[in-house]
């Protein structure tokens, strides 16, 4: 079953207004390919296939035709992720670029070492404002572990070569909890991040699949980095507000307004849009979306979705009915990863009032007054809170 577009009687309860749901203004686009495979990941990617490149973005472009009537005529946000966006042949990418819509916000992922000033260039032409650059650890030994081809000269280079094309807008990733590393090593890493004033910053927690190589490589290790994780973040949060950035969700800073030049919001728009419960597109191989109740995943086979968009027909996706009652589960969830407050009533029924009367009471959650459209105010986590994240979470959930 393809689902295809829908009536406002779908429209789920805790988007702001129905006229928000009709269309989508929120684009993802996947581009997979690679150079080779970090141990750790578990995206969708496919390693090198230069020669399938121009056909990818040919079937990427016949999805975004089929599927254009769900699409808003002003889009809010585009994102490319991957894989590695930037390892796209340059020809590709300008040309995928030039077709997809326009947004207040369009984003690229990238590698360090596909960054160049011609490449730069590109991006800024075509009308990219924002750049995430996969930095992950200033550490070359650690970059070794992580099986990283970019060494800490690298991600410098390629950050000034897109405050040169004029990028003002740019997002450093940084990992904790890689084997090997000490906490001598993660505040090395903040500091170099900071030296270089980013924008944003994203700082995750090394997630490792069980049963991958890396797990089998480094279980041990990652056993007792599992242990440290805690101080980990806590020393991450406390080190970046204090260097003037807002902790505005679980894992992501961005320079508070007060500290900007321009006094601009600095937050990803493009994950507020999923934190936030909003309706997006996916294109691409694995790709989701998420739109009118319904979630679907593209294959993640690069054969099966090629072969189906070159006979102008949409892939094989999975399709996933989103019961309102789920929807209010992953506002709730979501919803709580940032520093904003979440509306009671949008969540009627998903949350469990003695444990919320519990957790207020040990001081983790707290009601704050929202205005007299919302009666019972909105929830919100408190610091100490947020540093337990999920448990506290799911300890609200019904």
């Amino acid at each position: 079953m393809i689902p295809r577009p829908f009536g406002s009687e779908q429209v789920p309860a805790f988007e702001e207004s129905p006229s928000d749901a009709l269309v989508v203004r929120h684009l993802y686009v996947h581009l997979p390919f690679c150079a080779h495979r970090c141990g750790y990941c578990d995206f969708v990617t496919v390693v090198g296939r230069r020669g399938q490149h121009a056909a990818y973005v040919d079937a990427l472009l016949a999805e975004l035709e089929l599927e254009r009537g769900l699409l808003a005529p002003e889009l809010e946000t585009v994102f490319l992720g991957g894989g590695t966006p930037t390892f796209t042949e340059p020809r590709e990418l300008e040309r995928l670029l030039a077709v997809l819509p326009d947004a207040a916000e369009v984003t690229v992922e990238a590698n360090p070492e596909t960054v160049t000033s011609a490449l730069a260039a590109l991006l800024r032409r075509h009308g990219v404002s924002r750049v995430s650059l996969g930095a992950q650890t200033f550490r070359p030994e650690l970059l070794g572990v992580l099986d990283r081809v970019a060494g800490p000269d690298d991600v410098r280079r390629s950050f000034y070569h897109l405050r040169d094309a004029g990028f003002d807008n740019i997002s450093l990733d940084l990992i904790y909890g890689i084997p090997g590393q000490r906490p001598s090593d993660l505040a090395a890493d903040i500091e170099e991040a900071l030296a270089l004033r980013p924008e944003h910053l994203s700082c995750y927690e090394l997630e490792a699949k069980p049963g991958t190589r890396f797990t089998h490589a480094h279980g041990e290790e990652l056993r007792r980095q599992a242990e440290a994780l805690e101080g980990y973040f806590e020393s991450v949060v406390e080190r970046l507000v204090a260097a003037g950035y807002r902790w505005y969700e679980t894992a992501n800073f961005c320079r508070a307004a007060l500290a900007d030049a321009d006094g601009r919001d600095l937050r990803s728009r493009h994950n507020l849009a999923y934190w936030r419960g909003r309706d997006y597109l996916g294109l691409g191989i694995g790709a989701v979306s998420t739109i009118g109740g319904e979630r679907w995943r593209t294959t993640p086979r690069l054969g099966p979705y090629l072969a189906a968009l070159r006979e102008d027909r949409l892939p094989p996706r999975e399709l996933e009915p989103l019961p309102e009652s789920v929807q209010r589960e992953e506002r709730v969830m979501l919803g709580l990863r940032l520093d904003e407050p979440l509306p009671v009533a949008t969540v009627a029924g998903a949350l469990d009032e003695k444990a919320l009367a519990r957790l207020e009471r040990l001081g983790l959650a707290q009601l704050v007054p929202l205005g007299p459209q919302h009666a019972r105010g909105a929830l919100t986590l408190t610091p100490r809170g947020r540093l337990l994240g999920d448990a506290v979470t799911a300890d609200l959930l019904a």
